[in-house]
């Protein structure tokens, strides 16, 4: 019944359940559901805006930050959608997003991070450079359609794309949190598809990546993450997720991704 709802449709589930029951539906639902299954079912009982904050405080959560989850949150999430991040994850944890980002990250990737979380973007223009903190400077305070013409005009003036020079000036955390950003800003739909492809590709599936994309996109642009997936990758998103996963779990998977294409 959820995974065939829309978010709105779910919170009037959960208030007549509650009416009725007398108990509280999330709490139902923690108590006989468990792993992925329980993760994935919780998040849809969030907004969008919910699940990404409570996804963004889960992994700076405990020893080391999953900086991967992190930087897929951060850097594909335009300005308003982190705007109202941050409006709710001050409401739910009493605390601000940045200063959480920059106590569990560490040099030029908090910087970048911290500089994305304040969305701090204008029209101004500044000089390029290969110095890591010119490239934070243009990559966080610049509007998309702004960035999308830098990297044609990047083209024309370097013997590298964009991706290549950033692989040959930057290495680890920084890198993919750069690469991460390009390739949303370039095509943000394929970003997502290929993230769900790559955690499909090994036997251990990456269960948490699935969720999280297929959860957070369910209302937003999973249509067009689909197609995406498809065009470059041979086979249904829908097809993918049937052949990797099973149970229960595979069902509501299904039923999010909403149809074989």
């Amino acid at each position: 019944i959820l995974t065939k709802r829309s978010c709105s449709q779910r919170s009037e589930i959960a208030f007549e359940y509650e009416k009725r029951a007398k108990k509280d539906l999330v709490s139902a639902l923690k108590g006989a559901l468990s792993g992925s299954l329980e993760h994935l079912i919780l998040g849809l009982m969030k907004s969008t805006a919910q699940y990404d904050a409570s996804e963004l405080k889960s992994s700076m959560k405990g020893l080391g930050t999953d900086e991967e989850s992190l930087t897929e949150i951060v850097c594909s999430r335009n300005n308003e959608e982190l705007k109202e991040i941050k409006k709710v994850y001050r409401e739910m944890f009493k605390k601000e997003l940045e200063k959480d980002v920059s106590g569990d990250t560490s040099g030029d990737v908090a910087k970048l991070l911290v500089a994305l979380v304040q969305a701090l973007y204008d029209a101004g223009v500044k000089r390029k450079g290969t110095d890591v903190t010119t490239w934070i400077s243009i990559f966080s305070e610049r509007s998309v359609p702004h960035l999308q013409k830098v990297f044609e005009r990047y083209k024309r003036y370097s013997p590298y794309d964009i991706k290549e020079s950033i692989r040959k000036e930057v290495k680890g955390d920084l890198e993919k949190s750069f690469l991460t950003l390009v390739e949303c800003l370039e095509n943000k739909h394929l970003y997502f598809a290929s993230r769900l492809s790559d955690a499909m590709k090994s036997k251990s599936v990456k269960e948490k990546v699935i969720t999280r994309i297929i959860v957070s996109r369910c209302e937003v642009d999973l249509m067009k993450v689909r197609s995406e997936f498809k065009k470059n990758f041979g086979k249904s998103l829908y097809q993918t997720i049937f052949e990797h996963t099973k149970g229960d779990y595979q069902r509501a998977l299904l039923n999010l991704c909403g149809g074989d294409d």
